[in-house]
């Protein structure tokens, strides 16, 4: 696109300014005093409807206009709102959200830009704005300053550091692919790959709209897959347009997301992406990406090659034989040099076992138990003459309370009488004729009435 500048003072039709009238006085009503002419009186509505009208006929197209931002704000709603200024005047400027969308790069203070759109004049309000249509930044291409904008911030986010890169496992088994099923770039990675390990591709758009949702949606399925060991993500070599996926932030956050490693190969070796930048390993191509992955084993089975390929694996036999009188001379002097060093140090651990027996806890238990034996059987028979000689002295006692006991003397054929209140009746006196008595025999009562009373 080429890019035509406007000044503002380029209002007249061609980019010619408005050919000046002969008399300026002539054509002002302010002006014109004659009181044999009428005056042309506009209203307020009137005045600025005709000066729209002015504007829309002397730019019924776009115009390209030339300018520094100052002051851009993006409101909620949005829409863009700047000043466009140069060293002799200021244009109030807008881009409505639909076109601000488009911008591949963010508008930011005194960037100087090109902005594609039209004047208006806004008769409610009685100003002028420039509506835009398209930006571009003047001196670096759109899409280089939005990838330098998304470089700066990924920085100061810490996605390139390189303590949270992560090292390629040694012997991968499983990788997984996200890029174009038909581009030559899984061809060639296809070509190295087969036949050494299991590969996973996961197809996704690698260029035009929707092709950065479609390779974070290959990243997050890979690493759900649950059972690879690396991811690659990439493409062939394009324009920096072409490439323009793998520059997407959200491509950026999902490869640093990743639970897997992650080697980035888009383009060629002078293309640098940012998902290279933020990648785990950066690969100049797909098809150096897969060498990447298999480089370990190649170094590995190199080294193996060349120890196979030594003389002694041809004649394997007769390299053990050579080695098994020396390693039967070493043997015997190990035994001869060790065997009294053992003998002594075995000697050693005999006598301290020994000491060790008569320190042993065992033994002081062992004694201990002894003396507790002894105790118990002494404290034993202690309580049991203690309790036969508290027994005689129960059984004496007992025996005298047997005898003291009332119940003995009845047994001995004697009764006790008790009155009606149930006193014991010891003189004749305390009873009355008629009155009811109770005899306790041995065994037995007797229940009675008194017939008469005999004094003693």
């Amino acid at each position: 696109m080429r890019i035509r500048p406007y000044s503002l003072q380029n209002f007249g039709r061609g980019d010619r300014p408005p050919e000046k009238p002969a008399d300026p006085a002539a054509n002002d009503p302010f002006q014109n005093t004659d009181s044999s002419s009428a005056r042309k009186i506009y209203t307020v509505s009137q005045l600025s409807n005709r000066i729209k009208g002015i504007f829309e006929d002397t730019f019924p197209q776009s115009v390209w206009v030339e300018g520094e931002l100052s002051d851009p704000k993006i409101y909620p709603s949005g829409h863009c709102w700047f000043d466009l200024k140069d060293a002799g005047a200021s244009l109030k400027s807008v881009i409505w959200r639909e076109n601000f969308q488009k911008l591949p790069f963010r508008p930011e203070q005194g960037m100087k830009v090109i902005c594609c759109g039209k004047p208006e004049f806004y008769p409610p309000r009685g100003d002028v704005k420039f509506i835009v249509w398209a930006m571009e930044p003047k001196g670096i291409g759109a899409l280089q300053l939005a990838f330098e904008q998304l470089k700066e911030k990924l920085q100061q986010d810490g996605l390139f550091a390189e303590e949270r890169k992560r090292p390629l496992p040694l012997f991968p088994e499983r990788i997984g692919i996200v890029t174009s099923p038909t581009g030559a770039a899984i061809d060639d990675m296809l070509k190295v790959l087969r036949g050494q390990v299991s590969v996973t591709l996961c197809p996704a758009r690698v260029q035009g709209q929707g092709a950065a949702e479609a390779i974070v949606r290959g990243i997050e399925q890979l690493n759900a897959l649950g059972n690879l060991d690396l991811i690659i993500v990439g493409r062939g070599g394009g324009s920096l347009e072409d490439l323009w996926a793998f520059n997407e932030e959200i491509v950026a956050r999902a490869v640093a997301a990743s639970k897997l490693p992650v080697i980035s190969a888009v383009g060629h070796e002078k293309d640098v992406s940012i998902s290279d930048l933020v990648a785990d390993l950066r690969a100049p191509t797909p098809t150096r990406a897969a060498e990447m992955v298999l480089a370990q084993r190649r170094i590995c089975l190199d080294r193996l090659r060349v120890v196979l390929e030594d003389p002694v694996f041809g004649r394997f036999d007769e390299w053990l034989l050579e080695q098994k009188e020396p390693l039967d001379q070493i043997e015997e002097d190990l035994i001869r040099e060790l065997r009294a060093p053992l003998l002594e140090a075995v000697s050693q651990l005999e006598g301290l076992e020994e000491q060790l027996k008569l320190c042993s806890p065992q033994a002081w238990i062992a004694q201990e138990q002894e003396r507790l034996n002894v105790a118990q059987v002494y404290l034993t028979q202690g309580i049991v003459r203690s309790l036969v000689n508290d027994i005689d002295s129960v059984q004496g006692f007992a025996g005298r309370l047997h005898a003291l006991s009332p119940l003995a003397v009845l047994n001995r054929g004697y009764s006790i009488t008790f009155d009606e209140n149930g006193k014991i009746v010891r003189e004749a006196k305390q009873l009355s004729a008629g009155e009811s008595i109770r005899t306790k025999l041995h065994r037995g009562q007797l229940i009675s009435r008194v017939e008469s009373i005999e004094p003693e």
